[in-house]
């Protein structure tokens, strides 16, 4: 339980200063959480390393995030 409590307590504490942020930081910040959060548990399922899927994961999705934002403004 403990172990569980620090991650989010981390995330509220980091999604607490999200308020100054513009599109682009905002949807790339949402996508890597998004892609943490769901690598982490796809390899929870499969028996696979947690924190090693929590950390492709993130960085895919904050790439996805990126990207989306980009697209949304035409730049790409």
């Amino acid at each position: 339980m403990r172990r569980a409590l620090v991650p989010v307590l981390a995330l509220t504490l980091a999604a607490s200063g999200c308020s100054n942020m513009n599109n682009t930081e905002q949807r790339t910040l949402s996508g890597g959480a998004m892609g943490a959060t769901g690598g982490a548990v796809i390899t929870a399922v499969t028996g696979g390393c947690v924190w090693c899927g929590a950390v492709v994961g993130g960085a895919v999705g904050a790439g996805a995030g990126y990207v989306y934002d980009q697209l949304k403004k035409g730049n790409m």
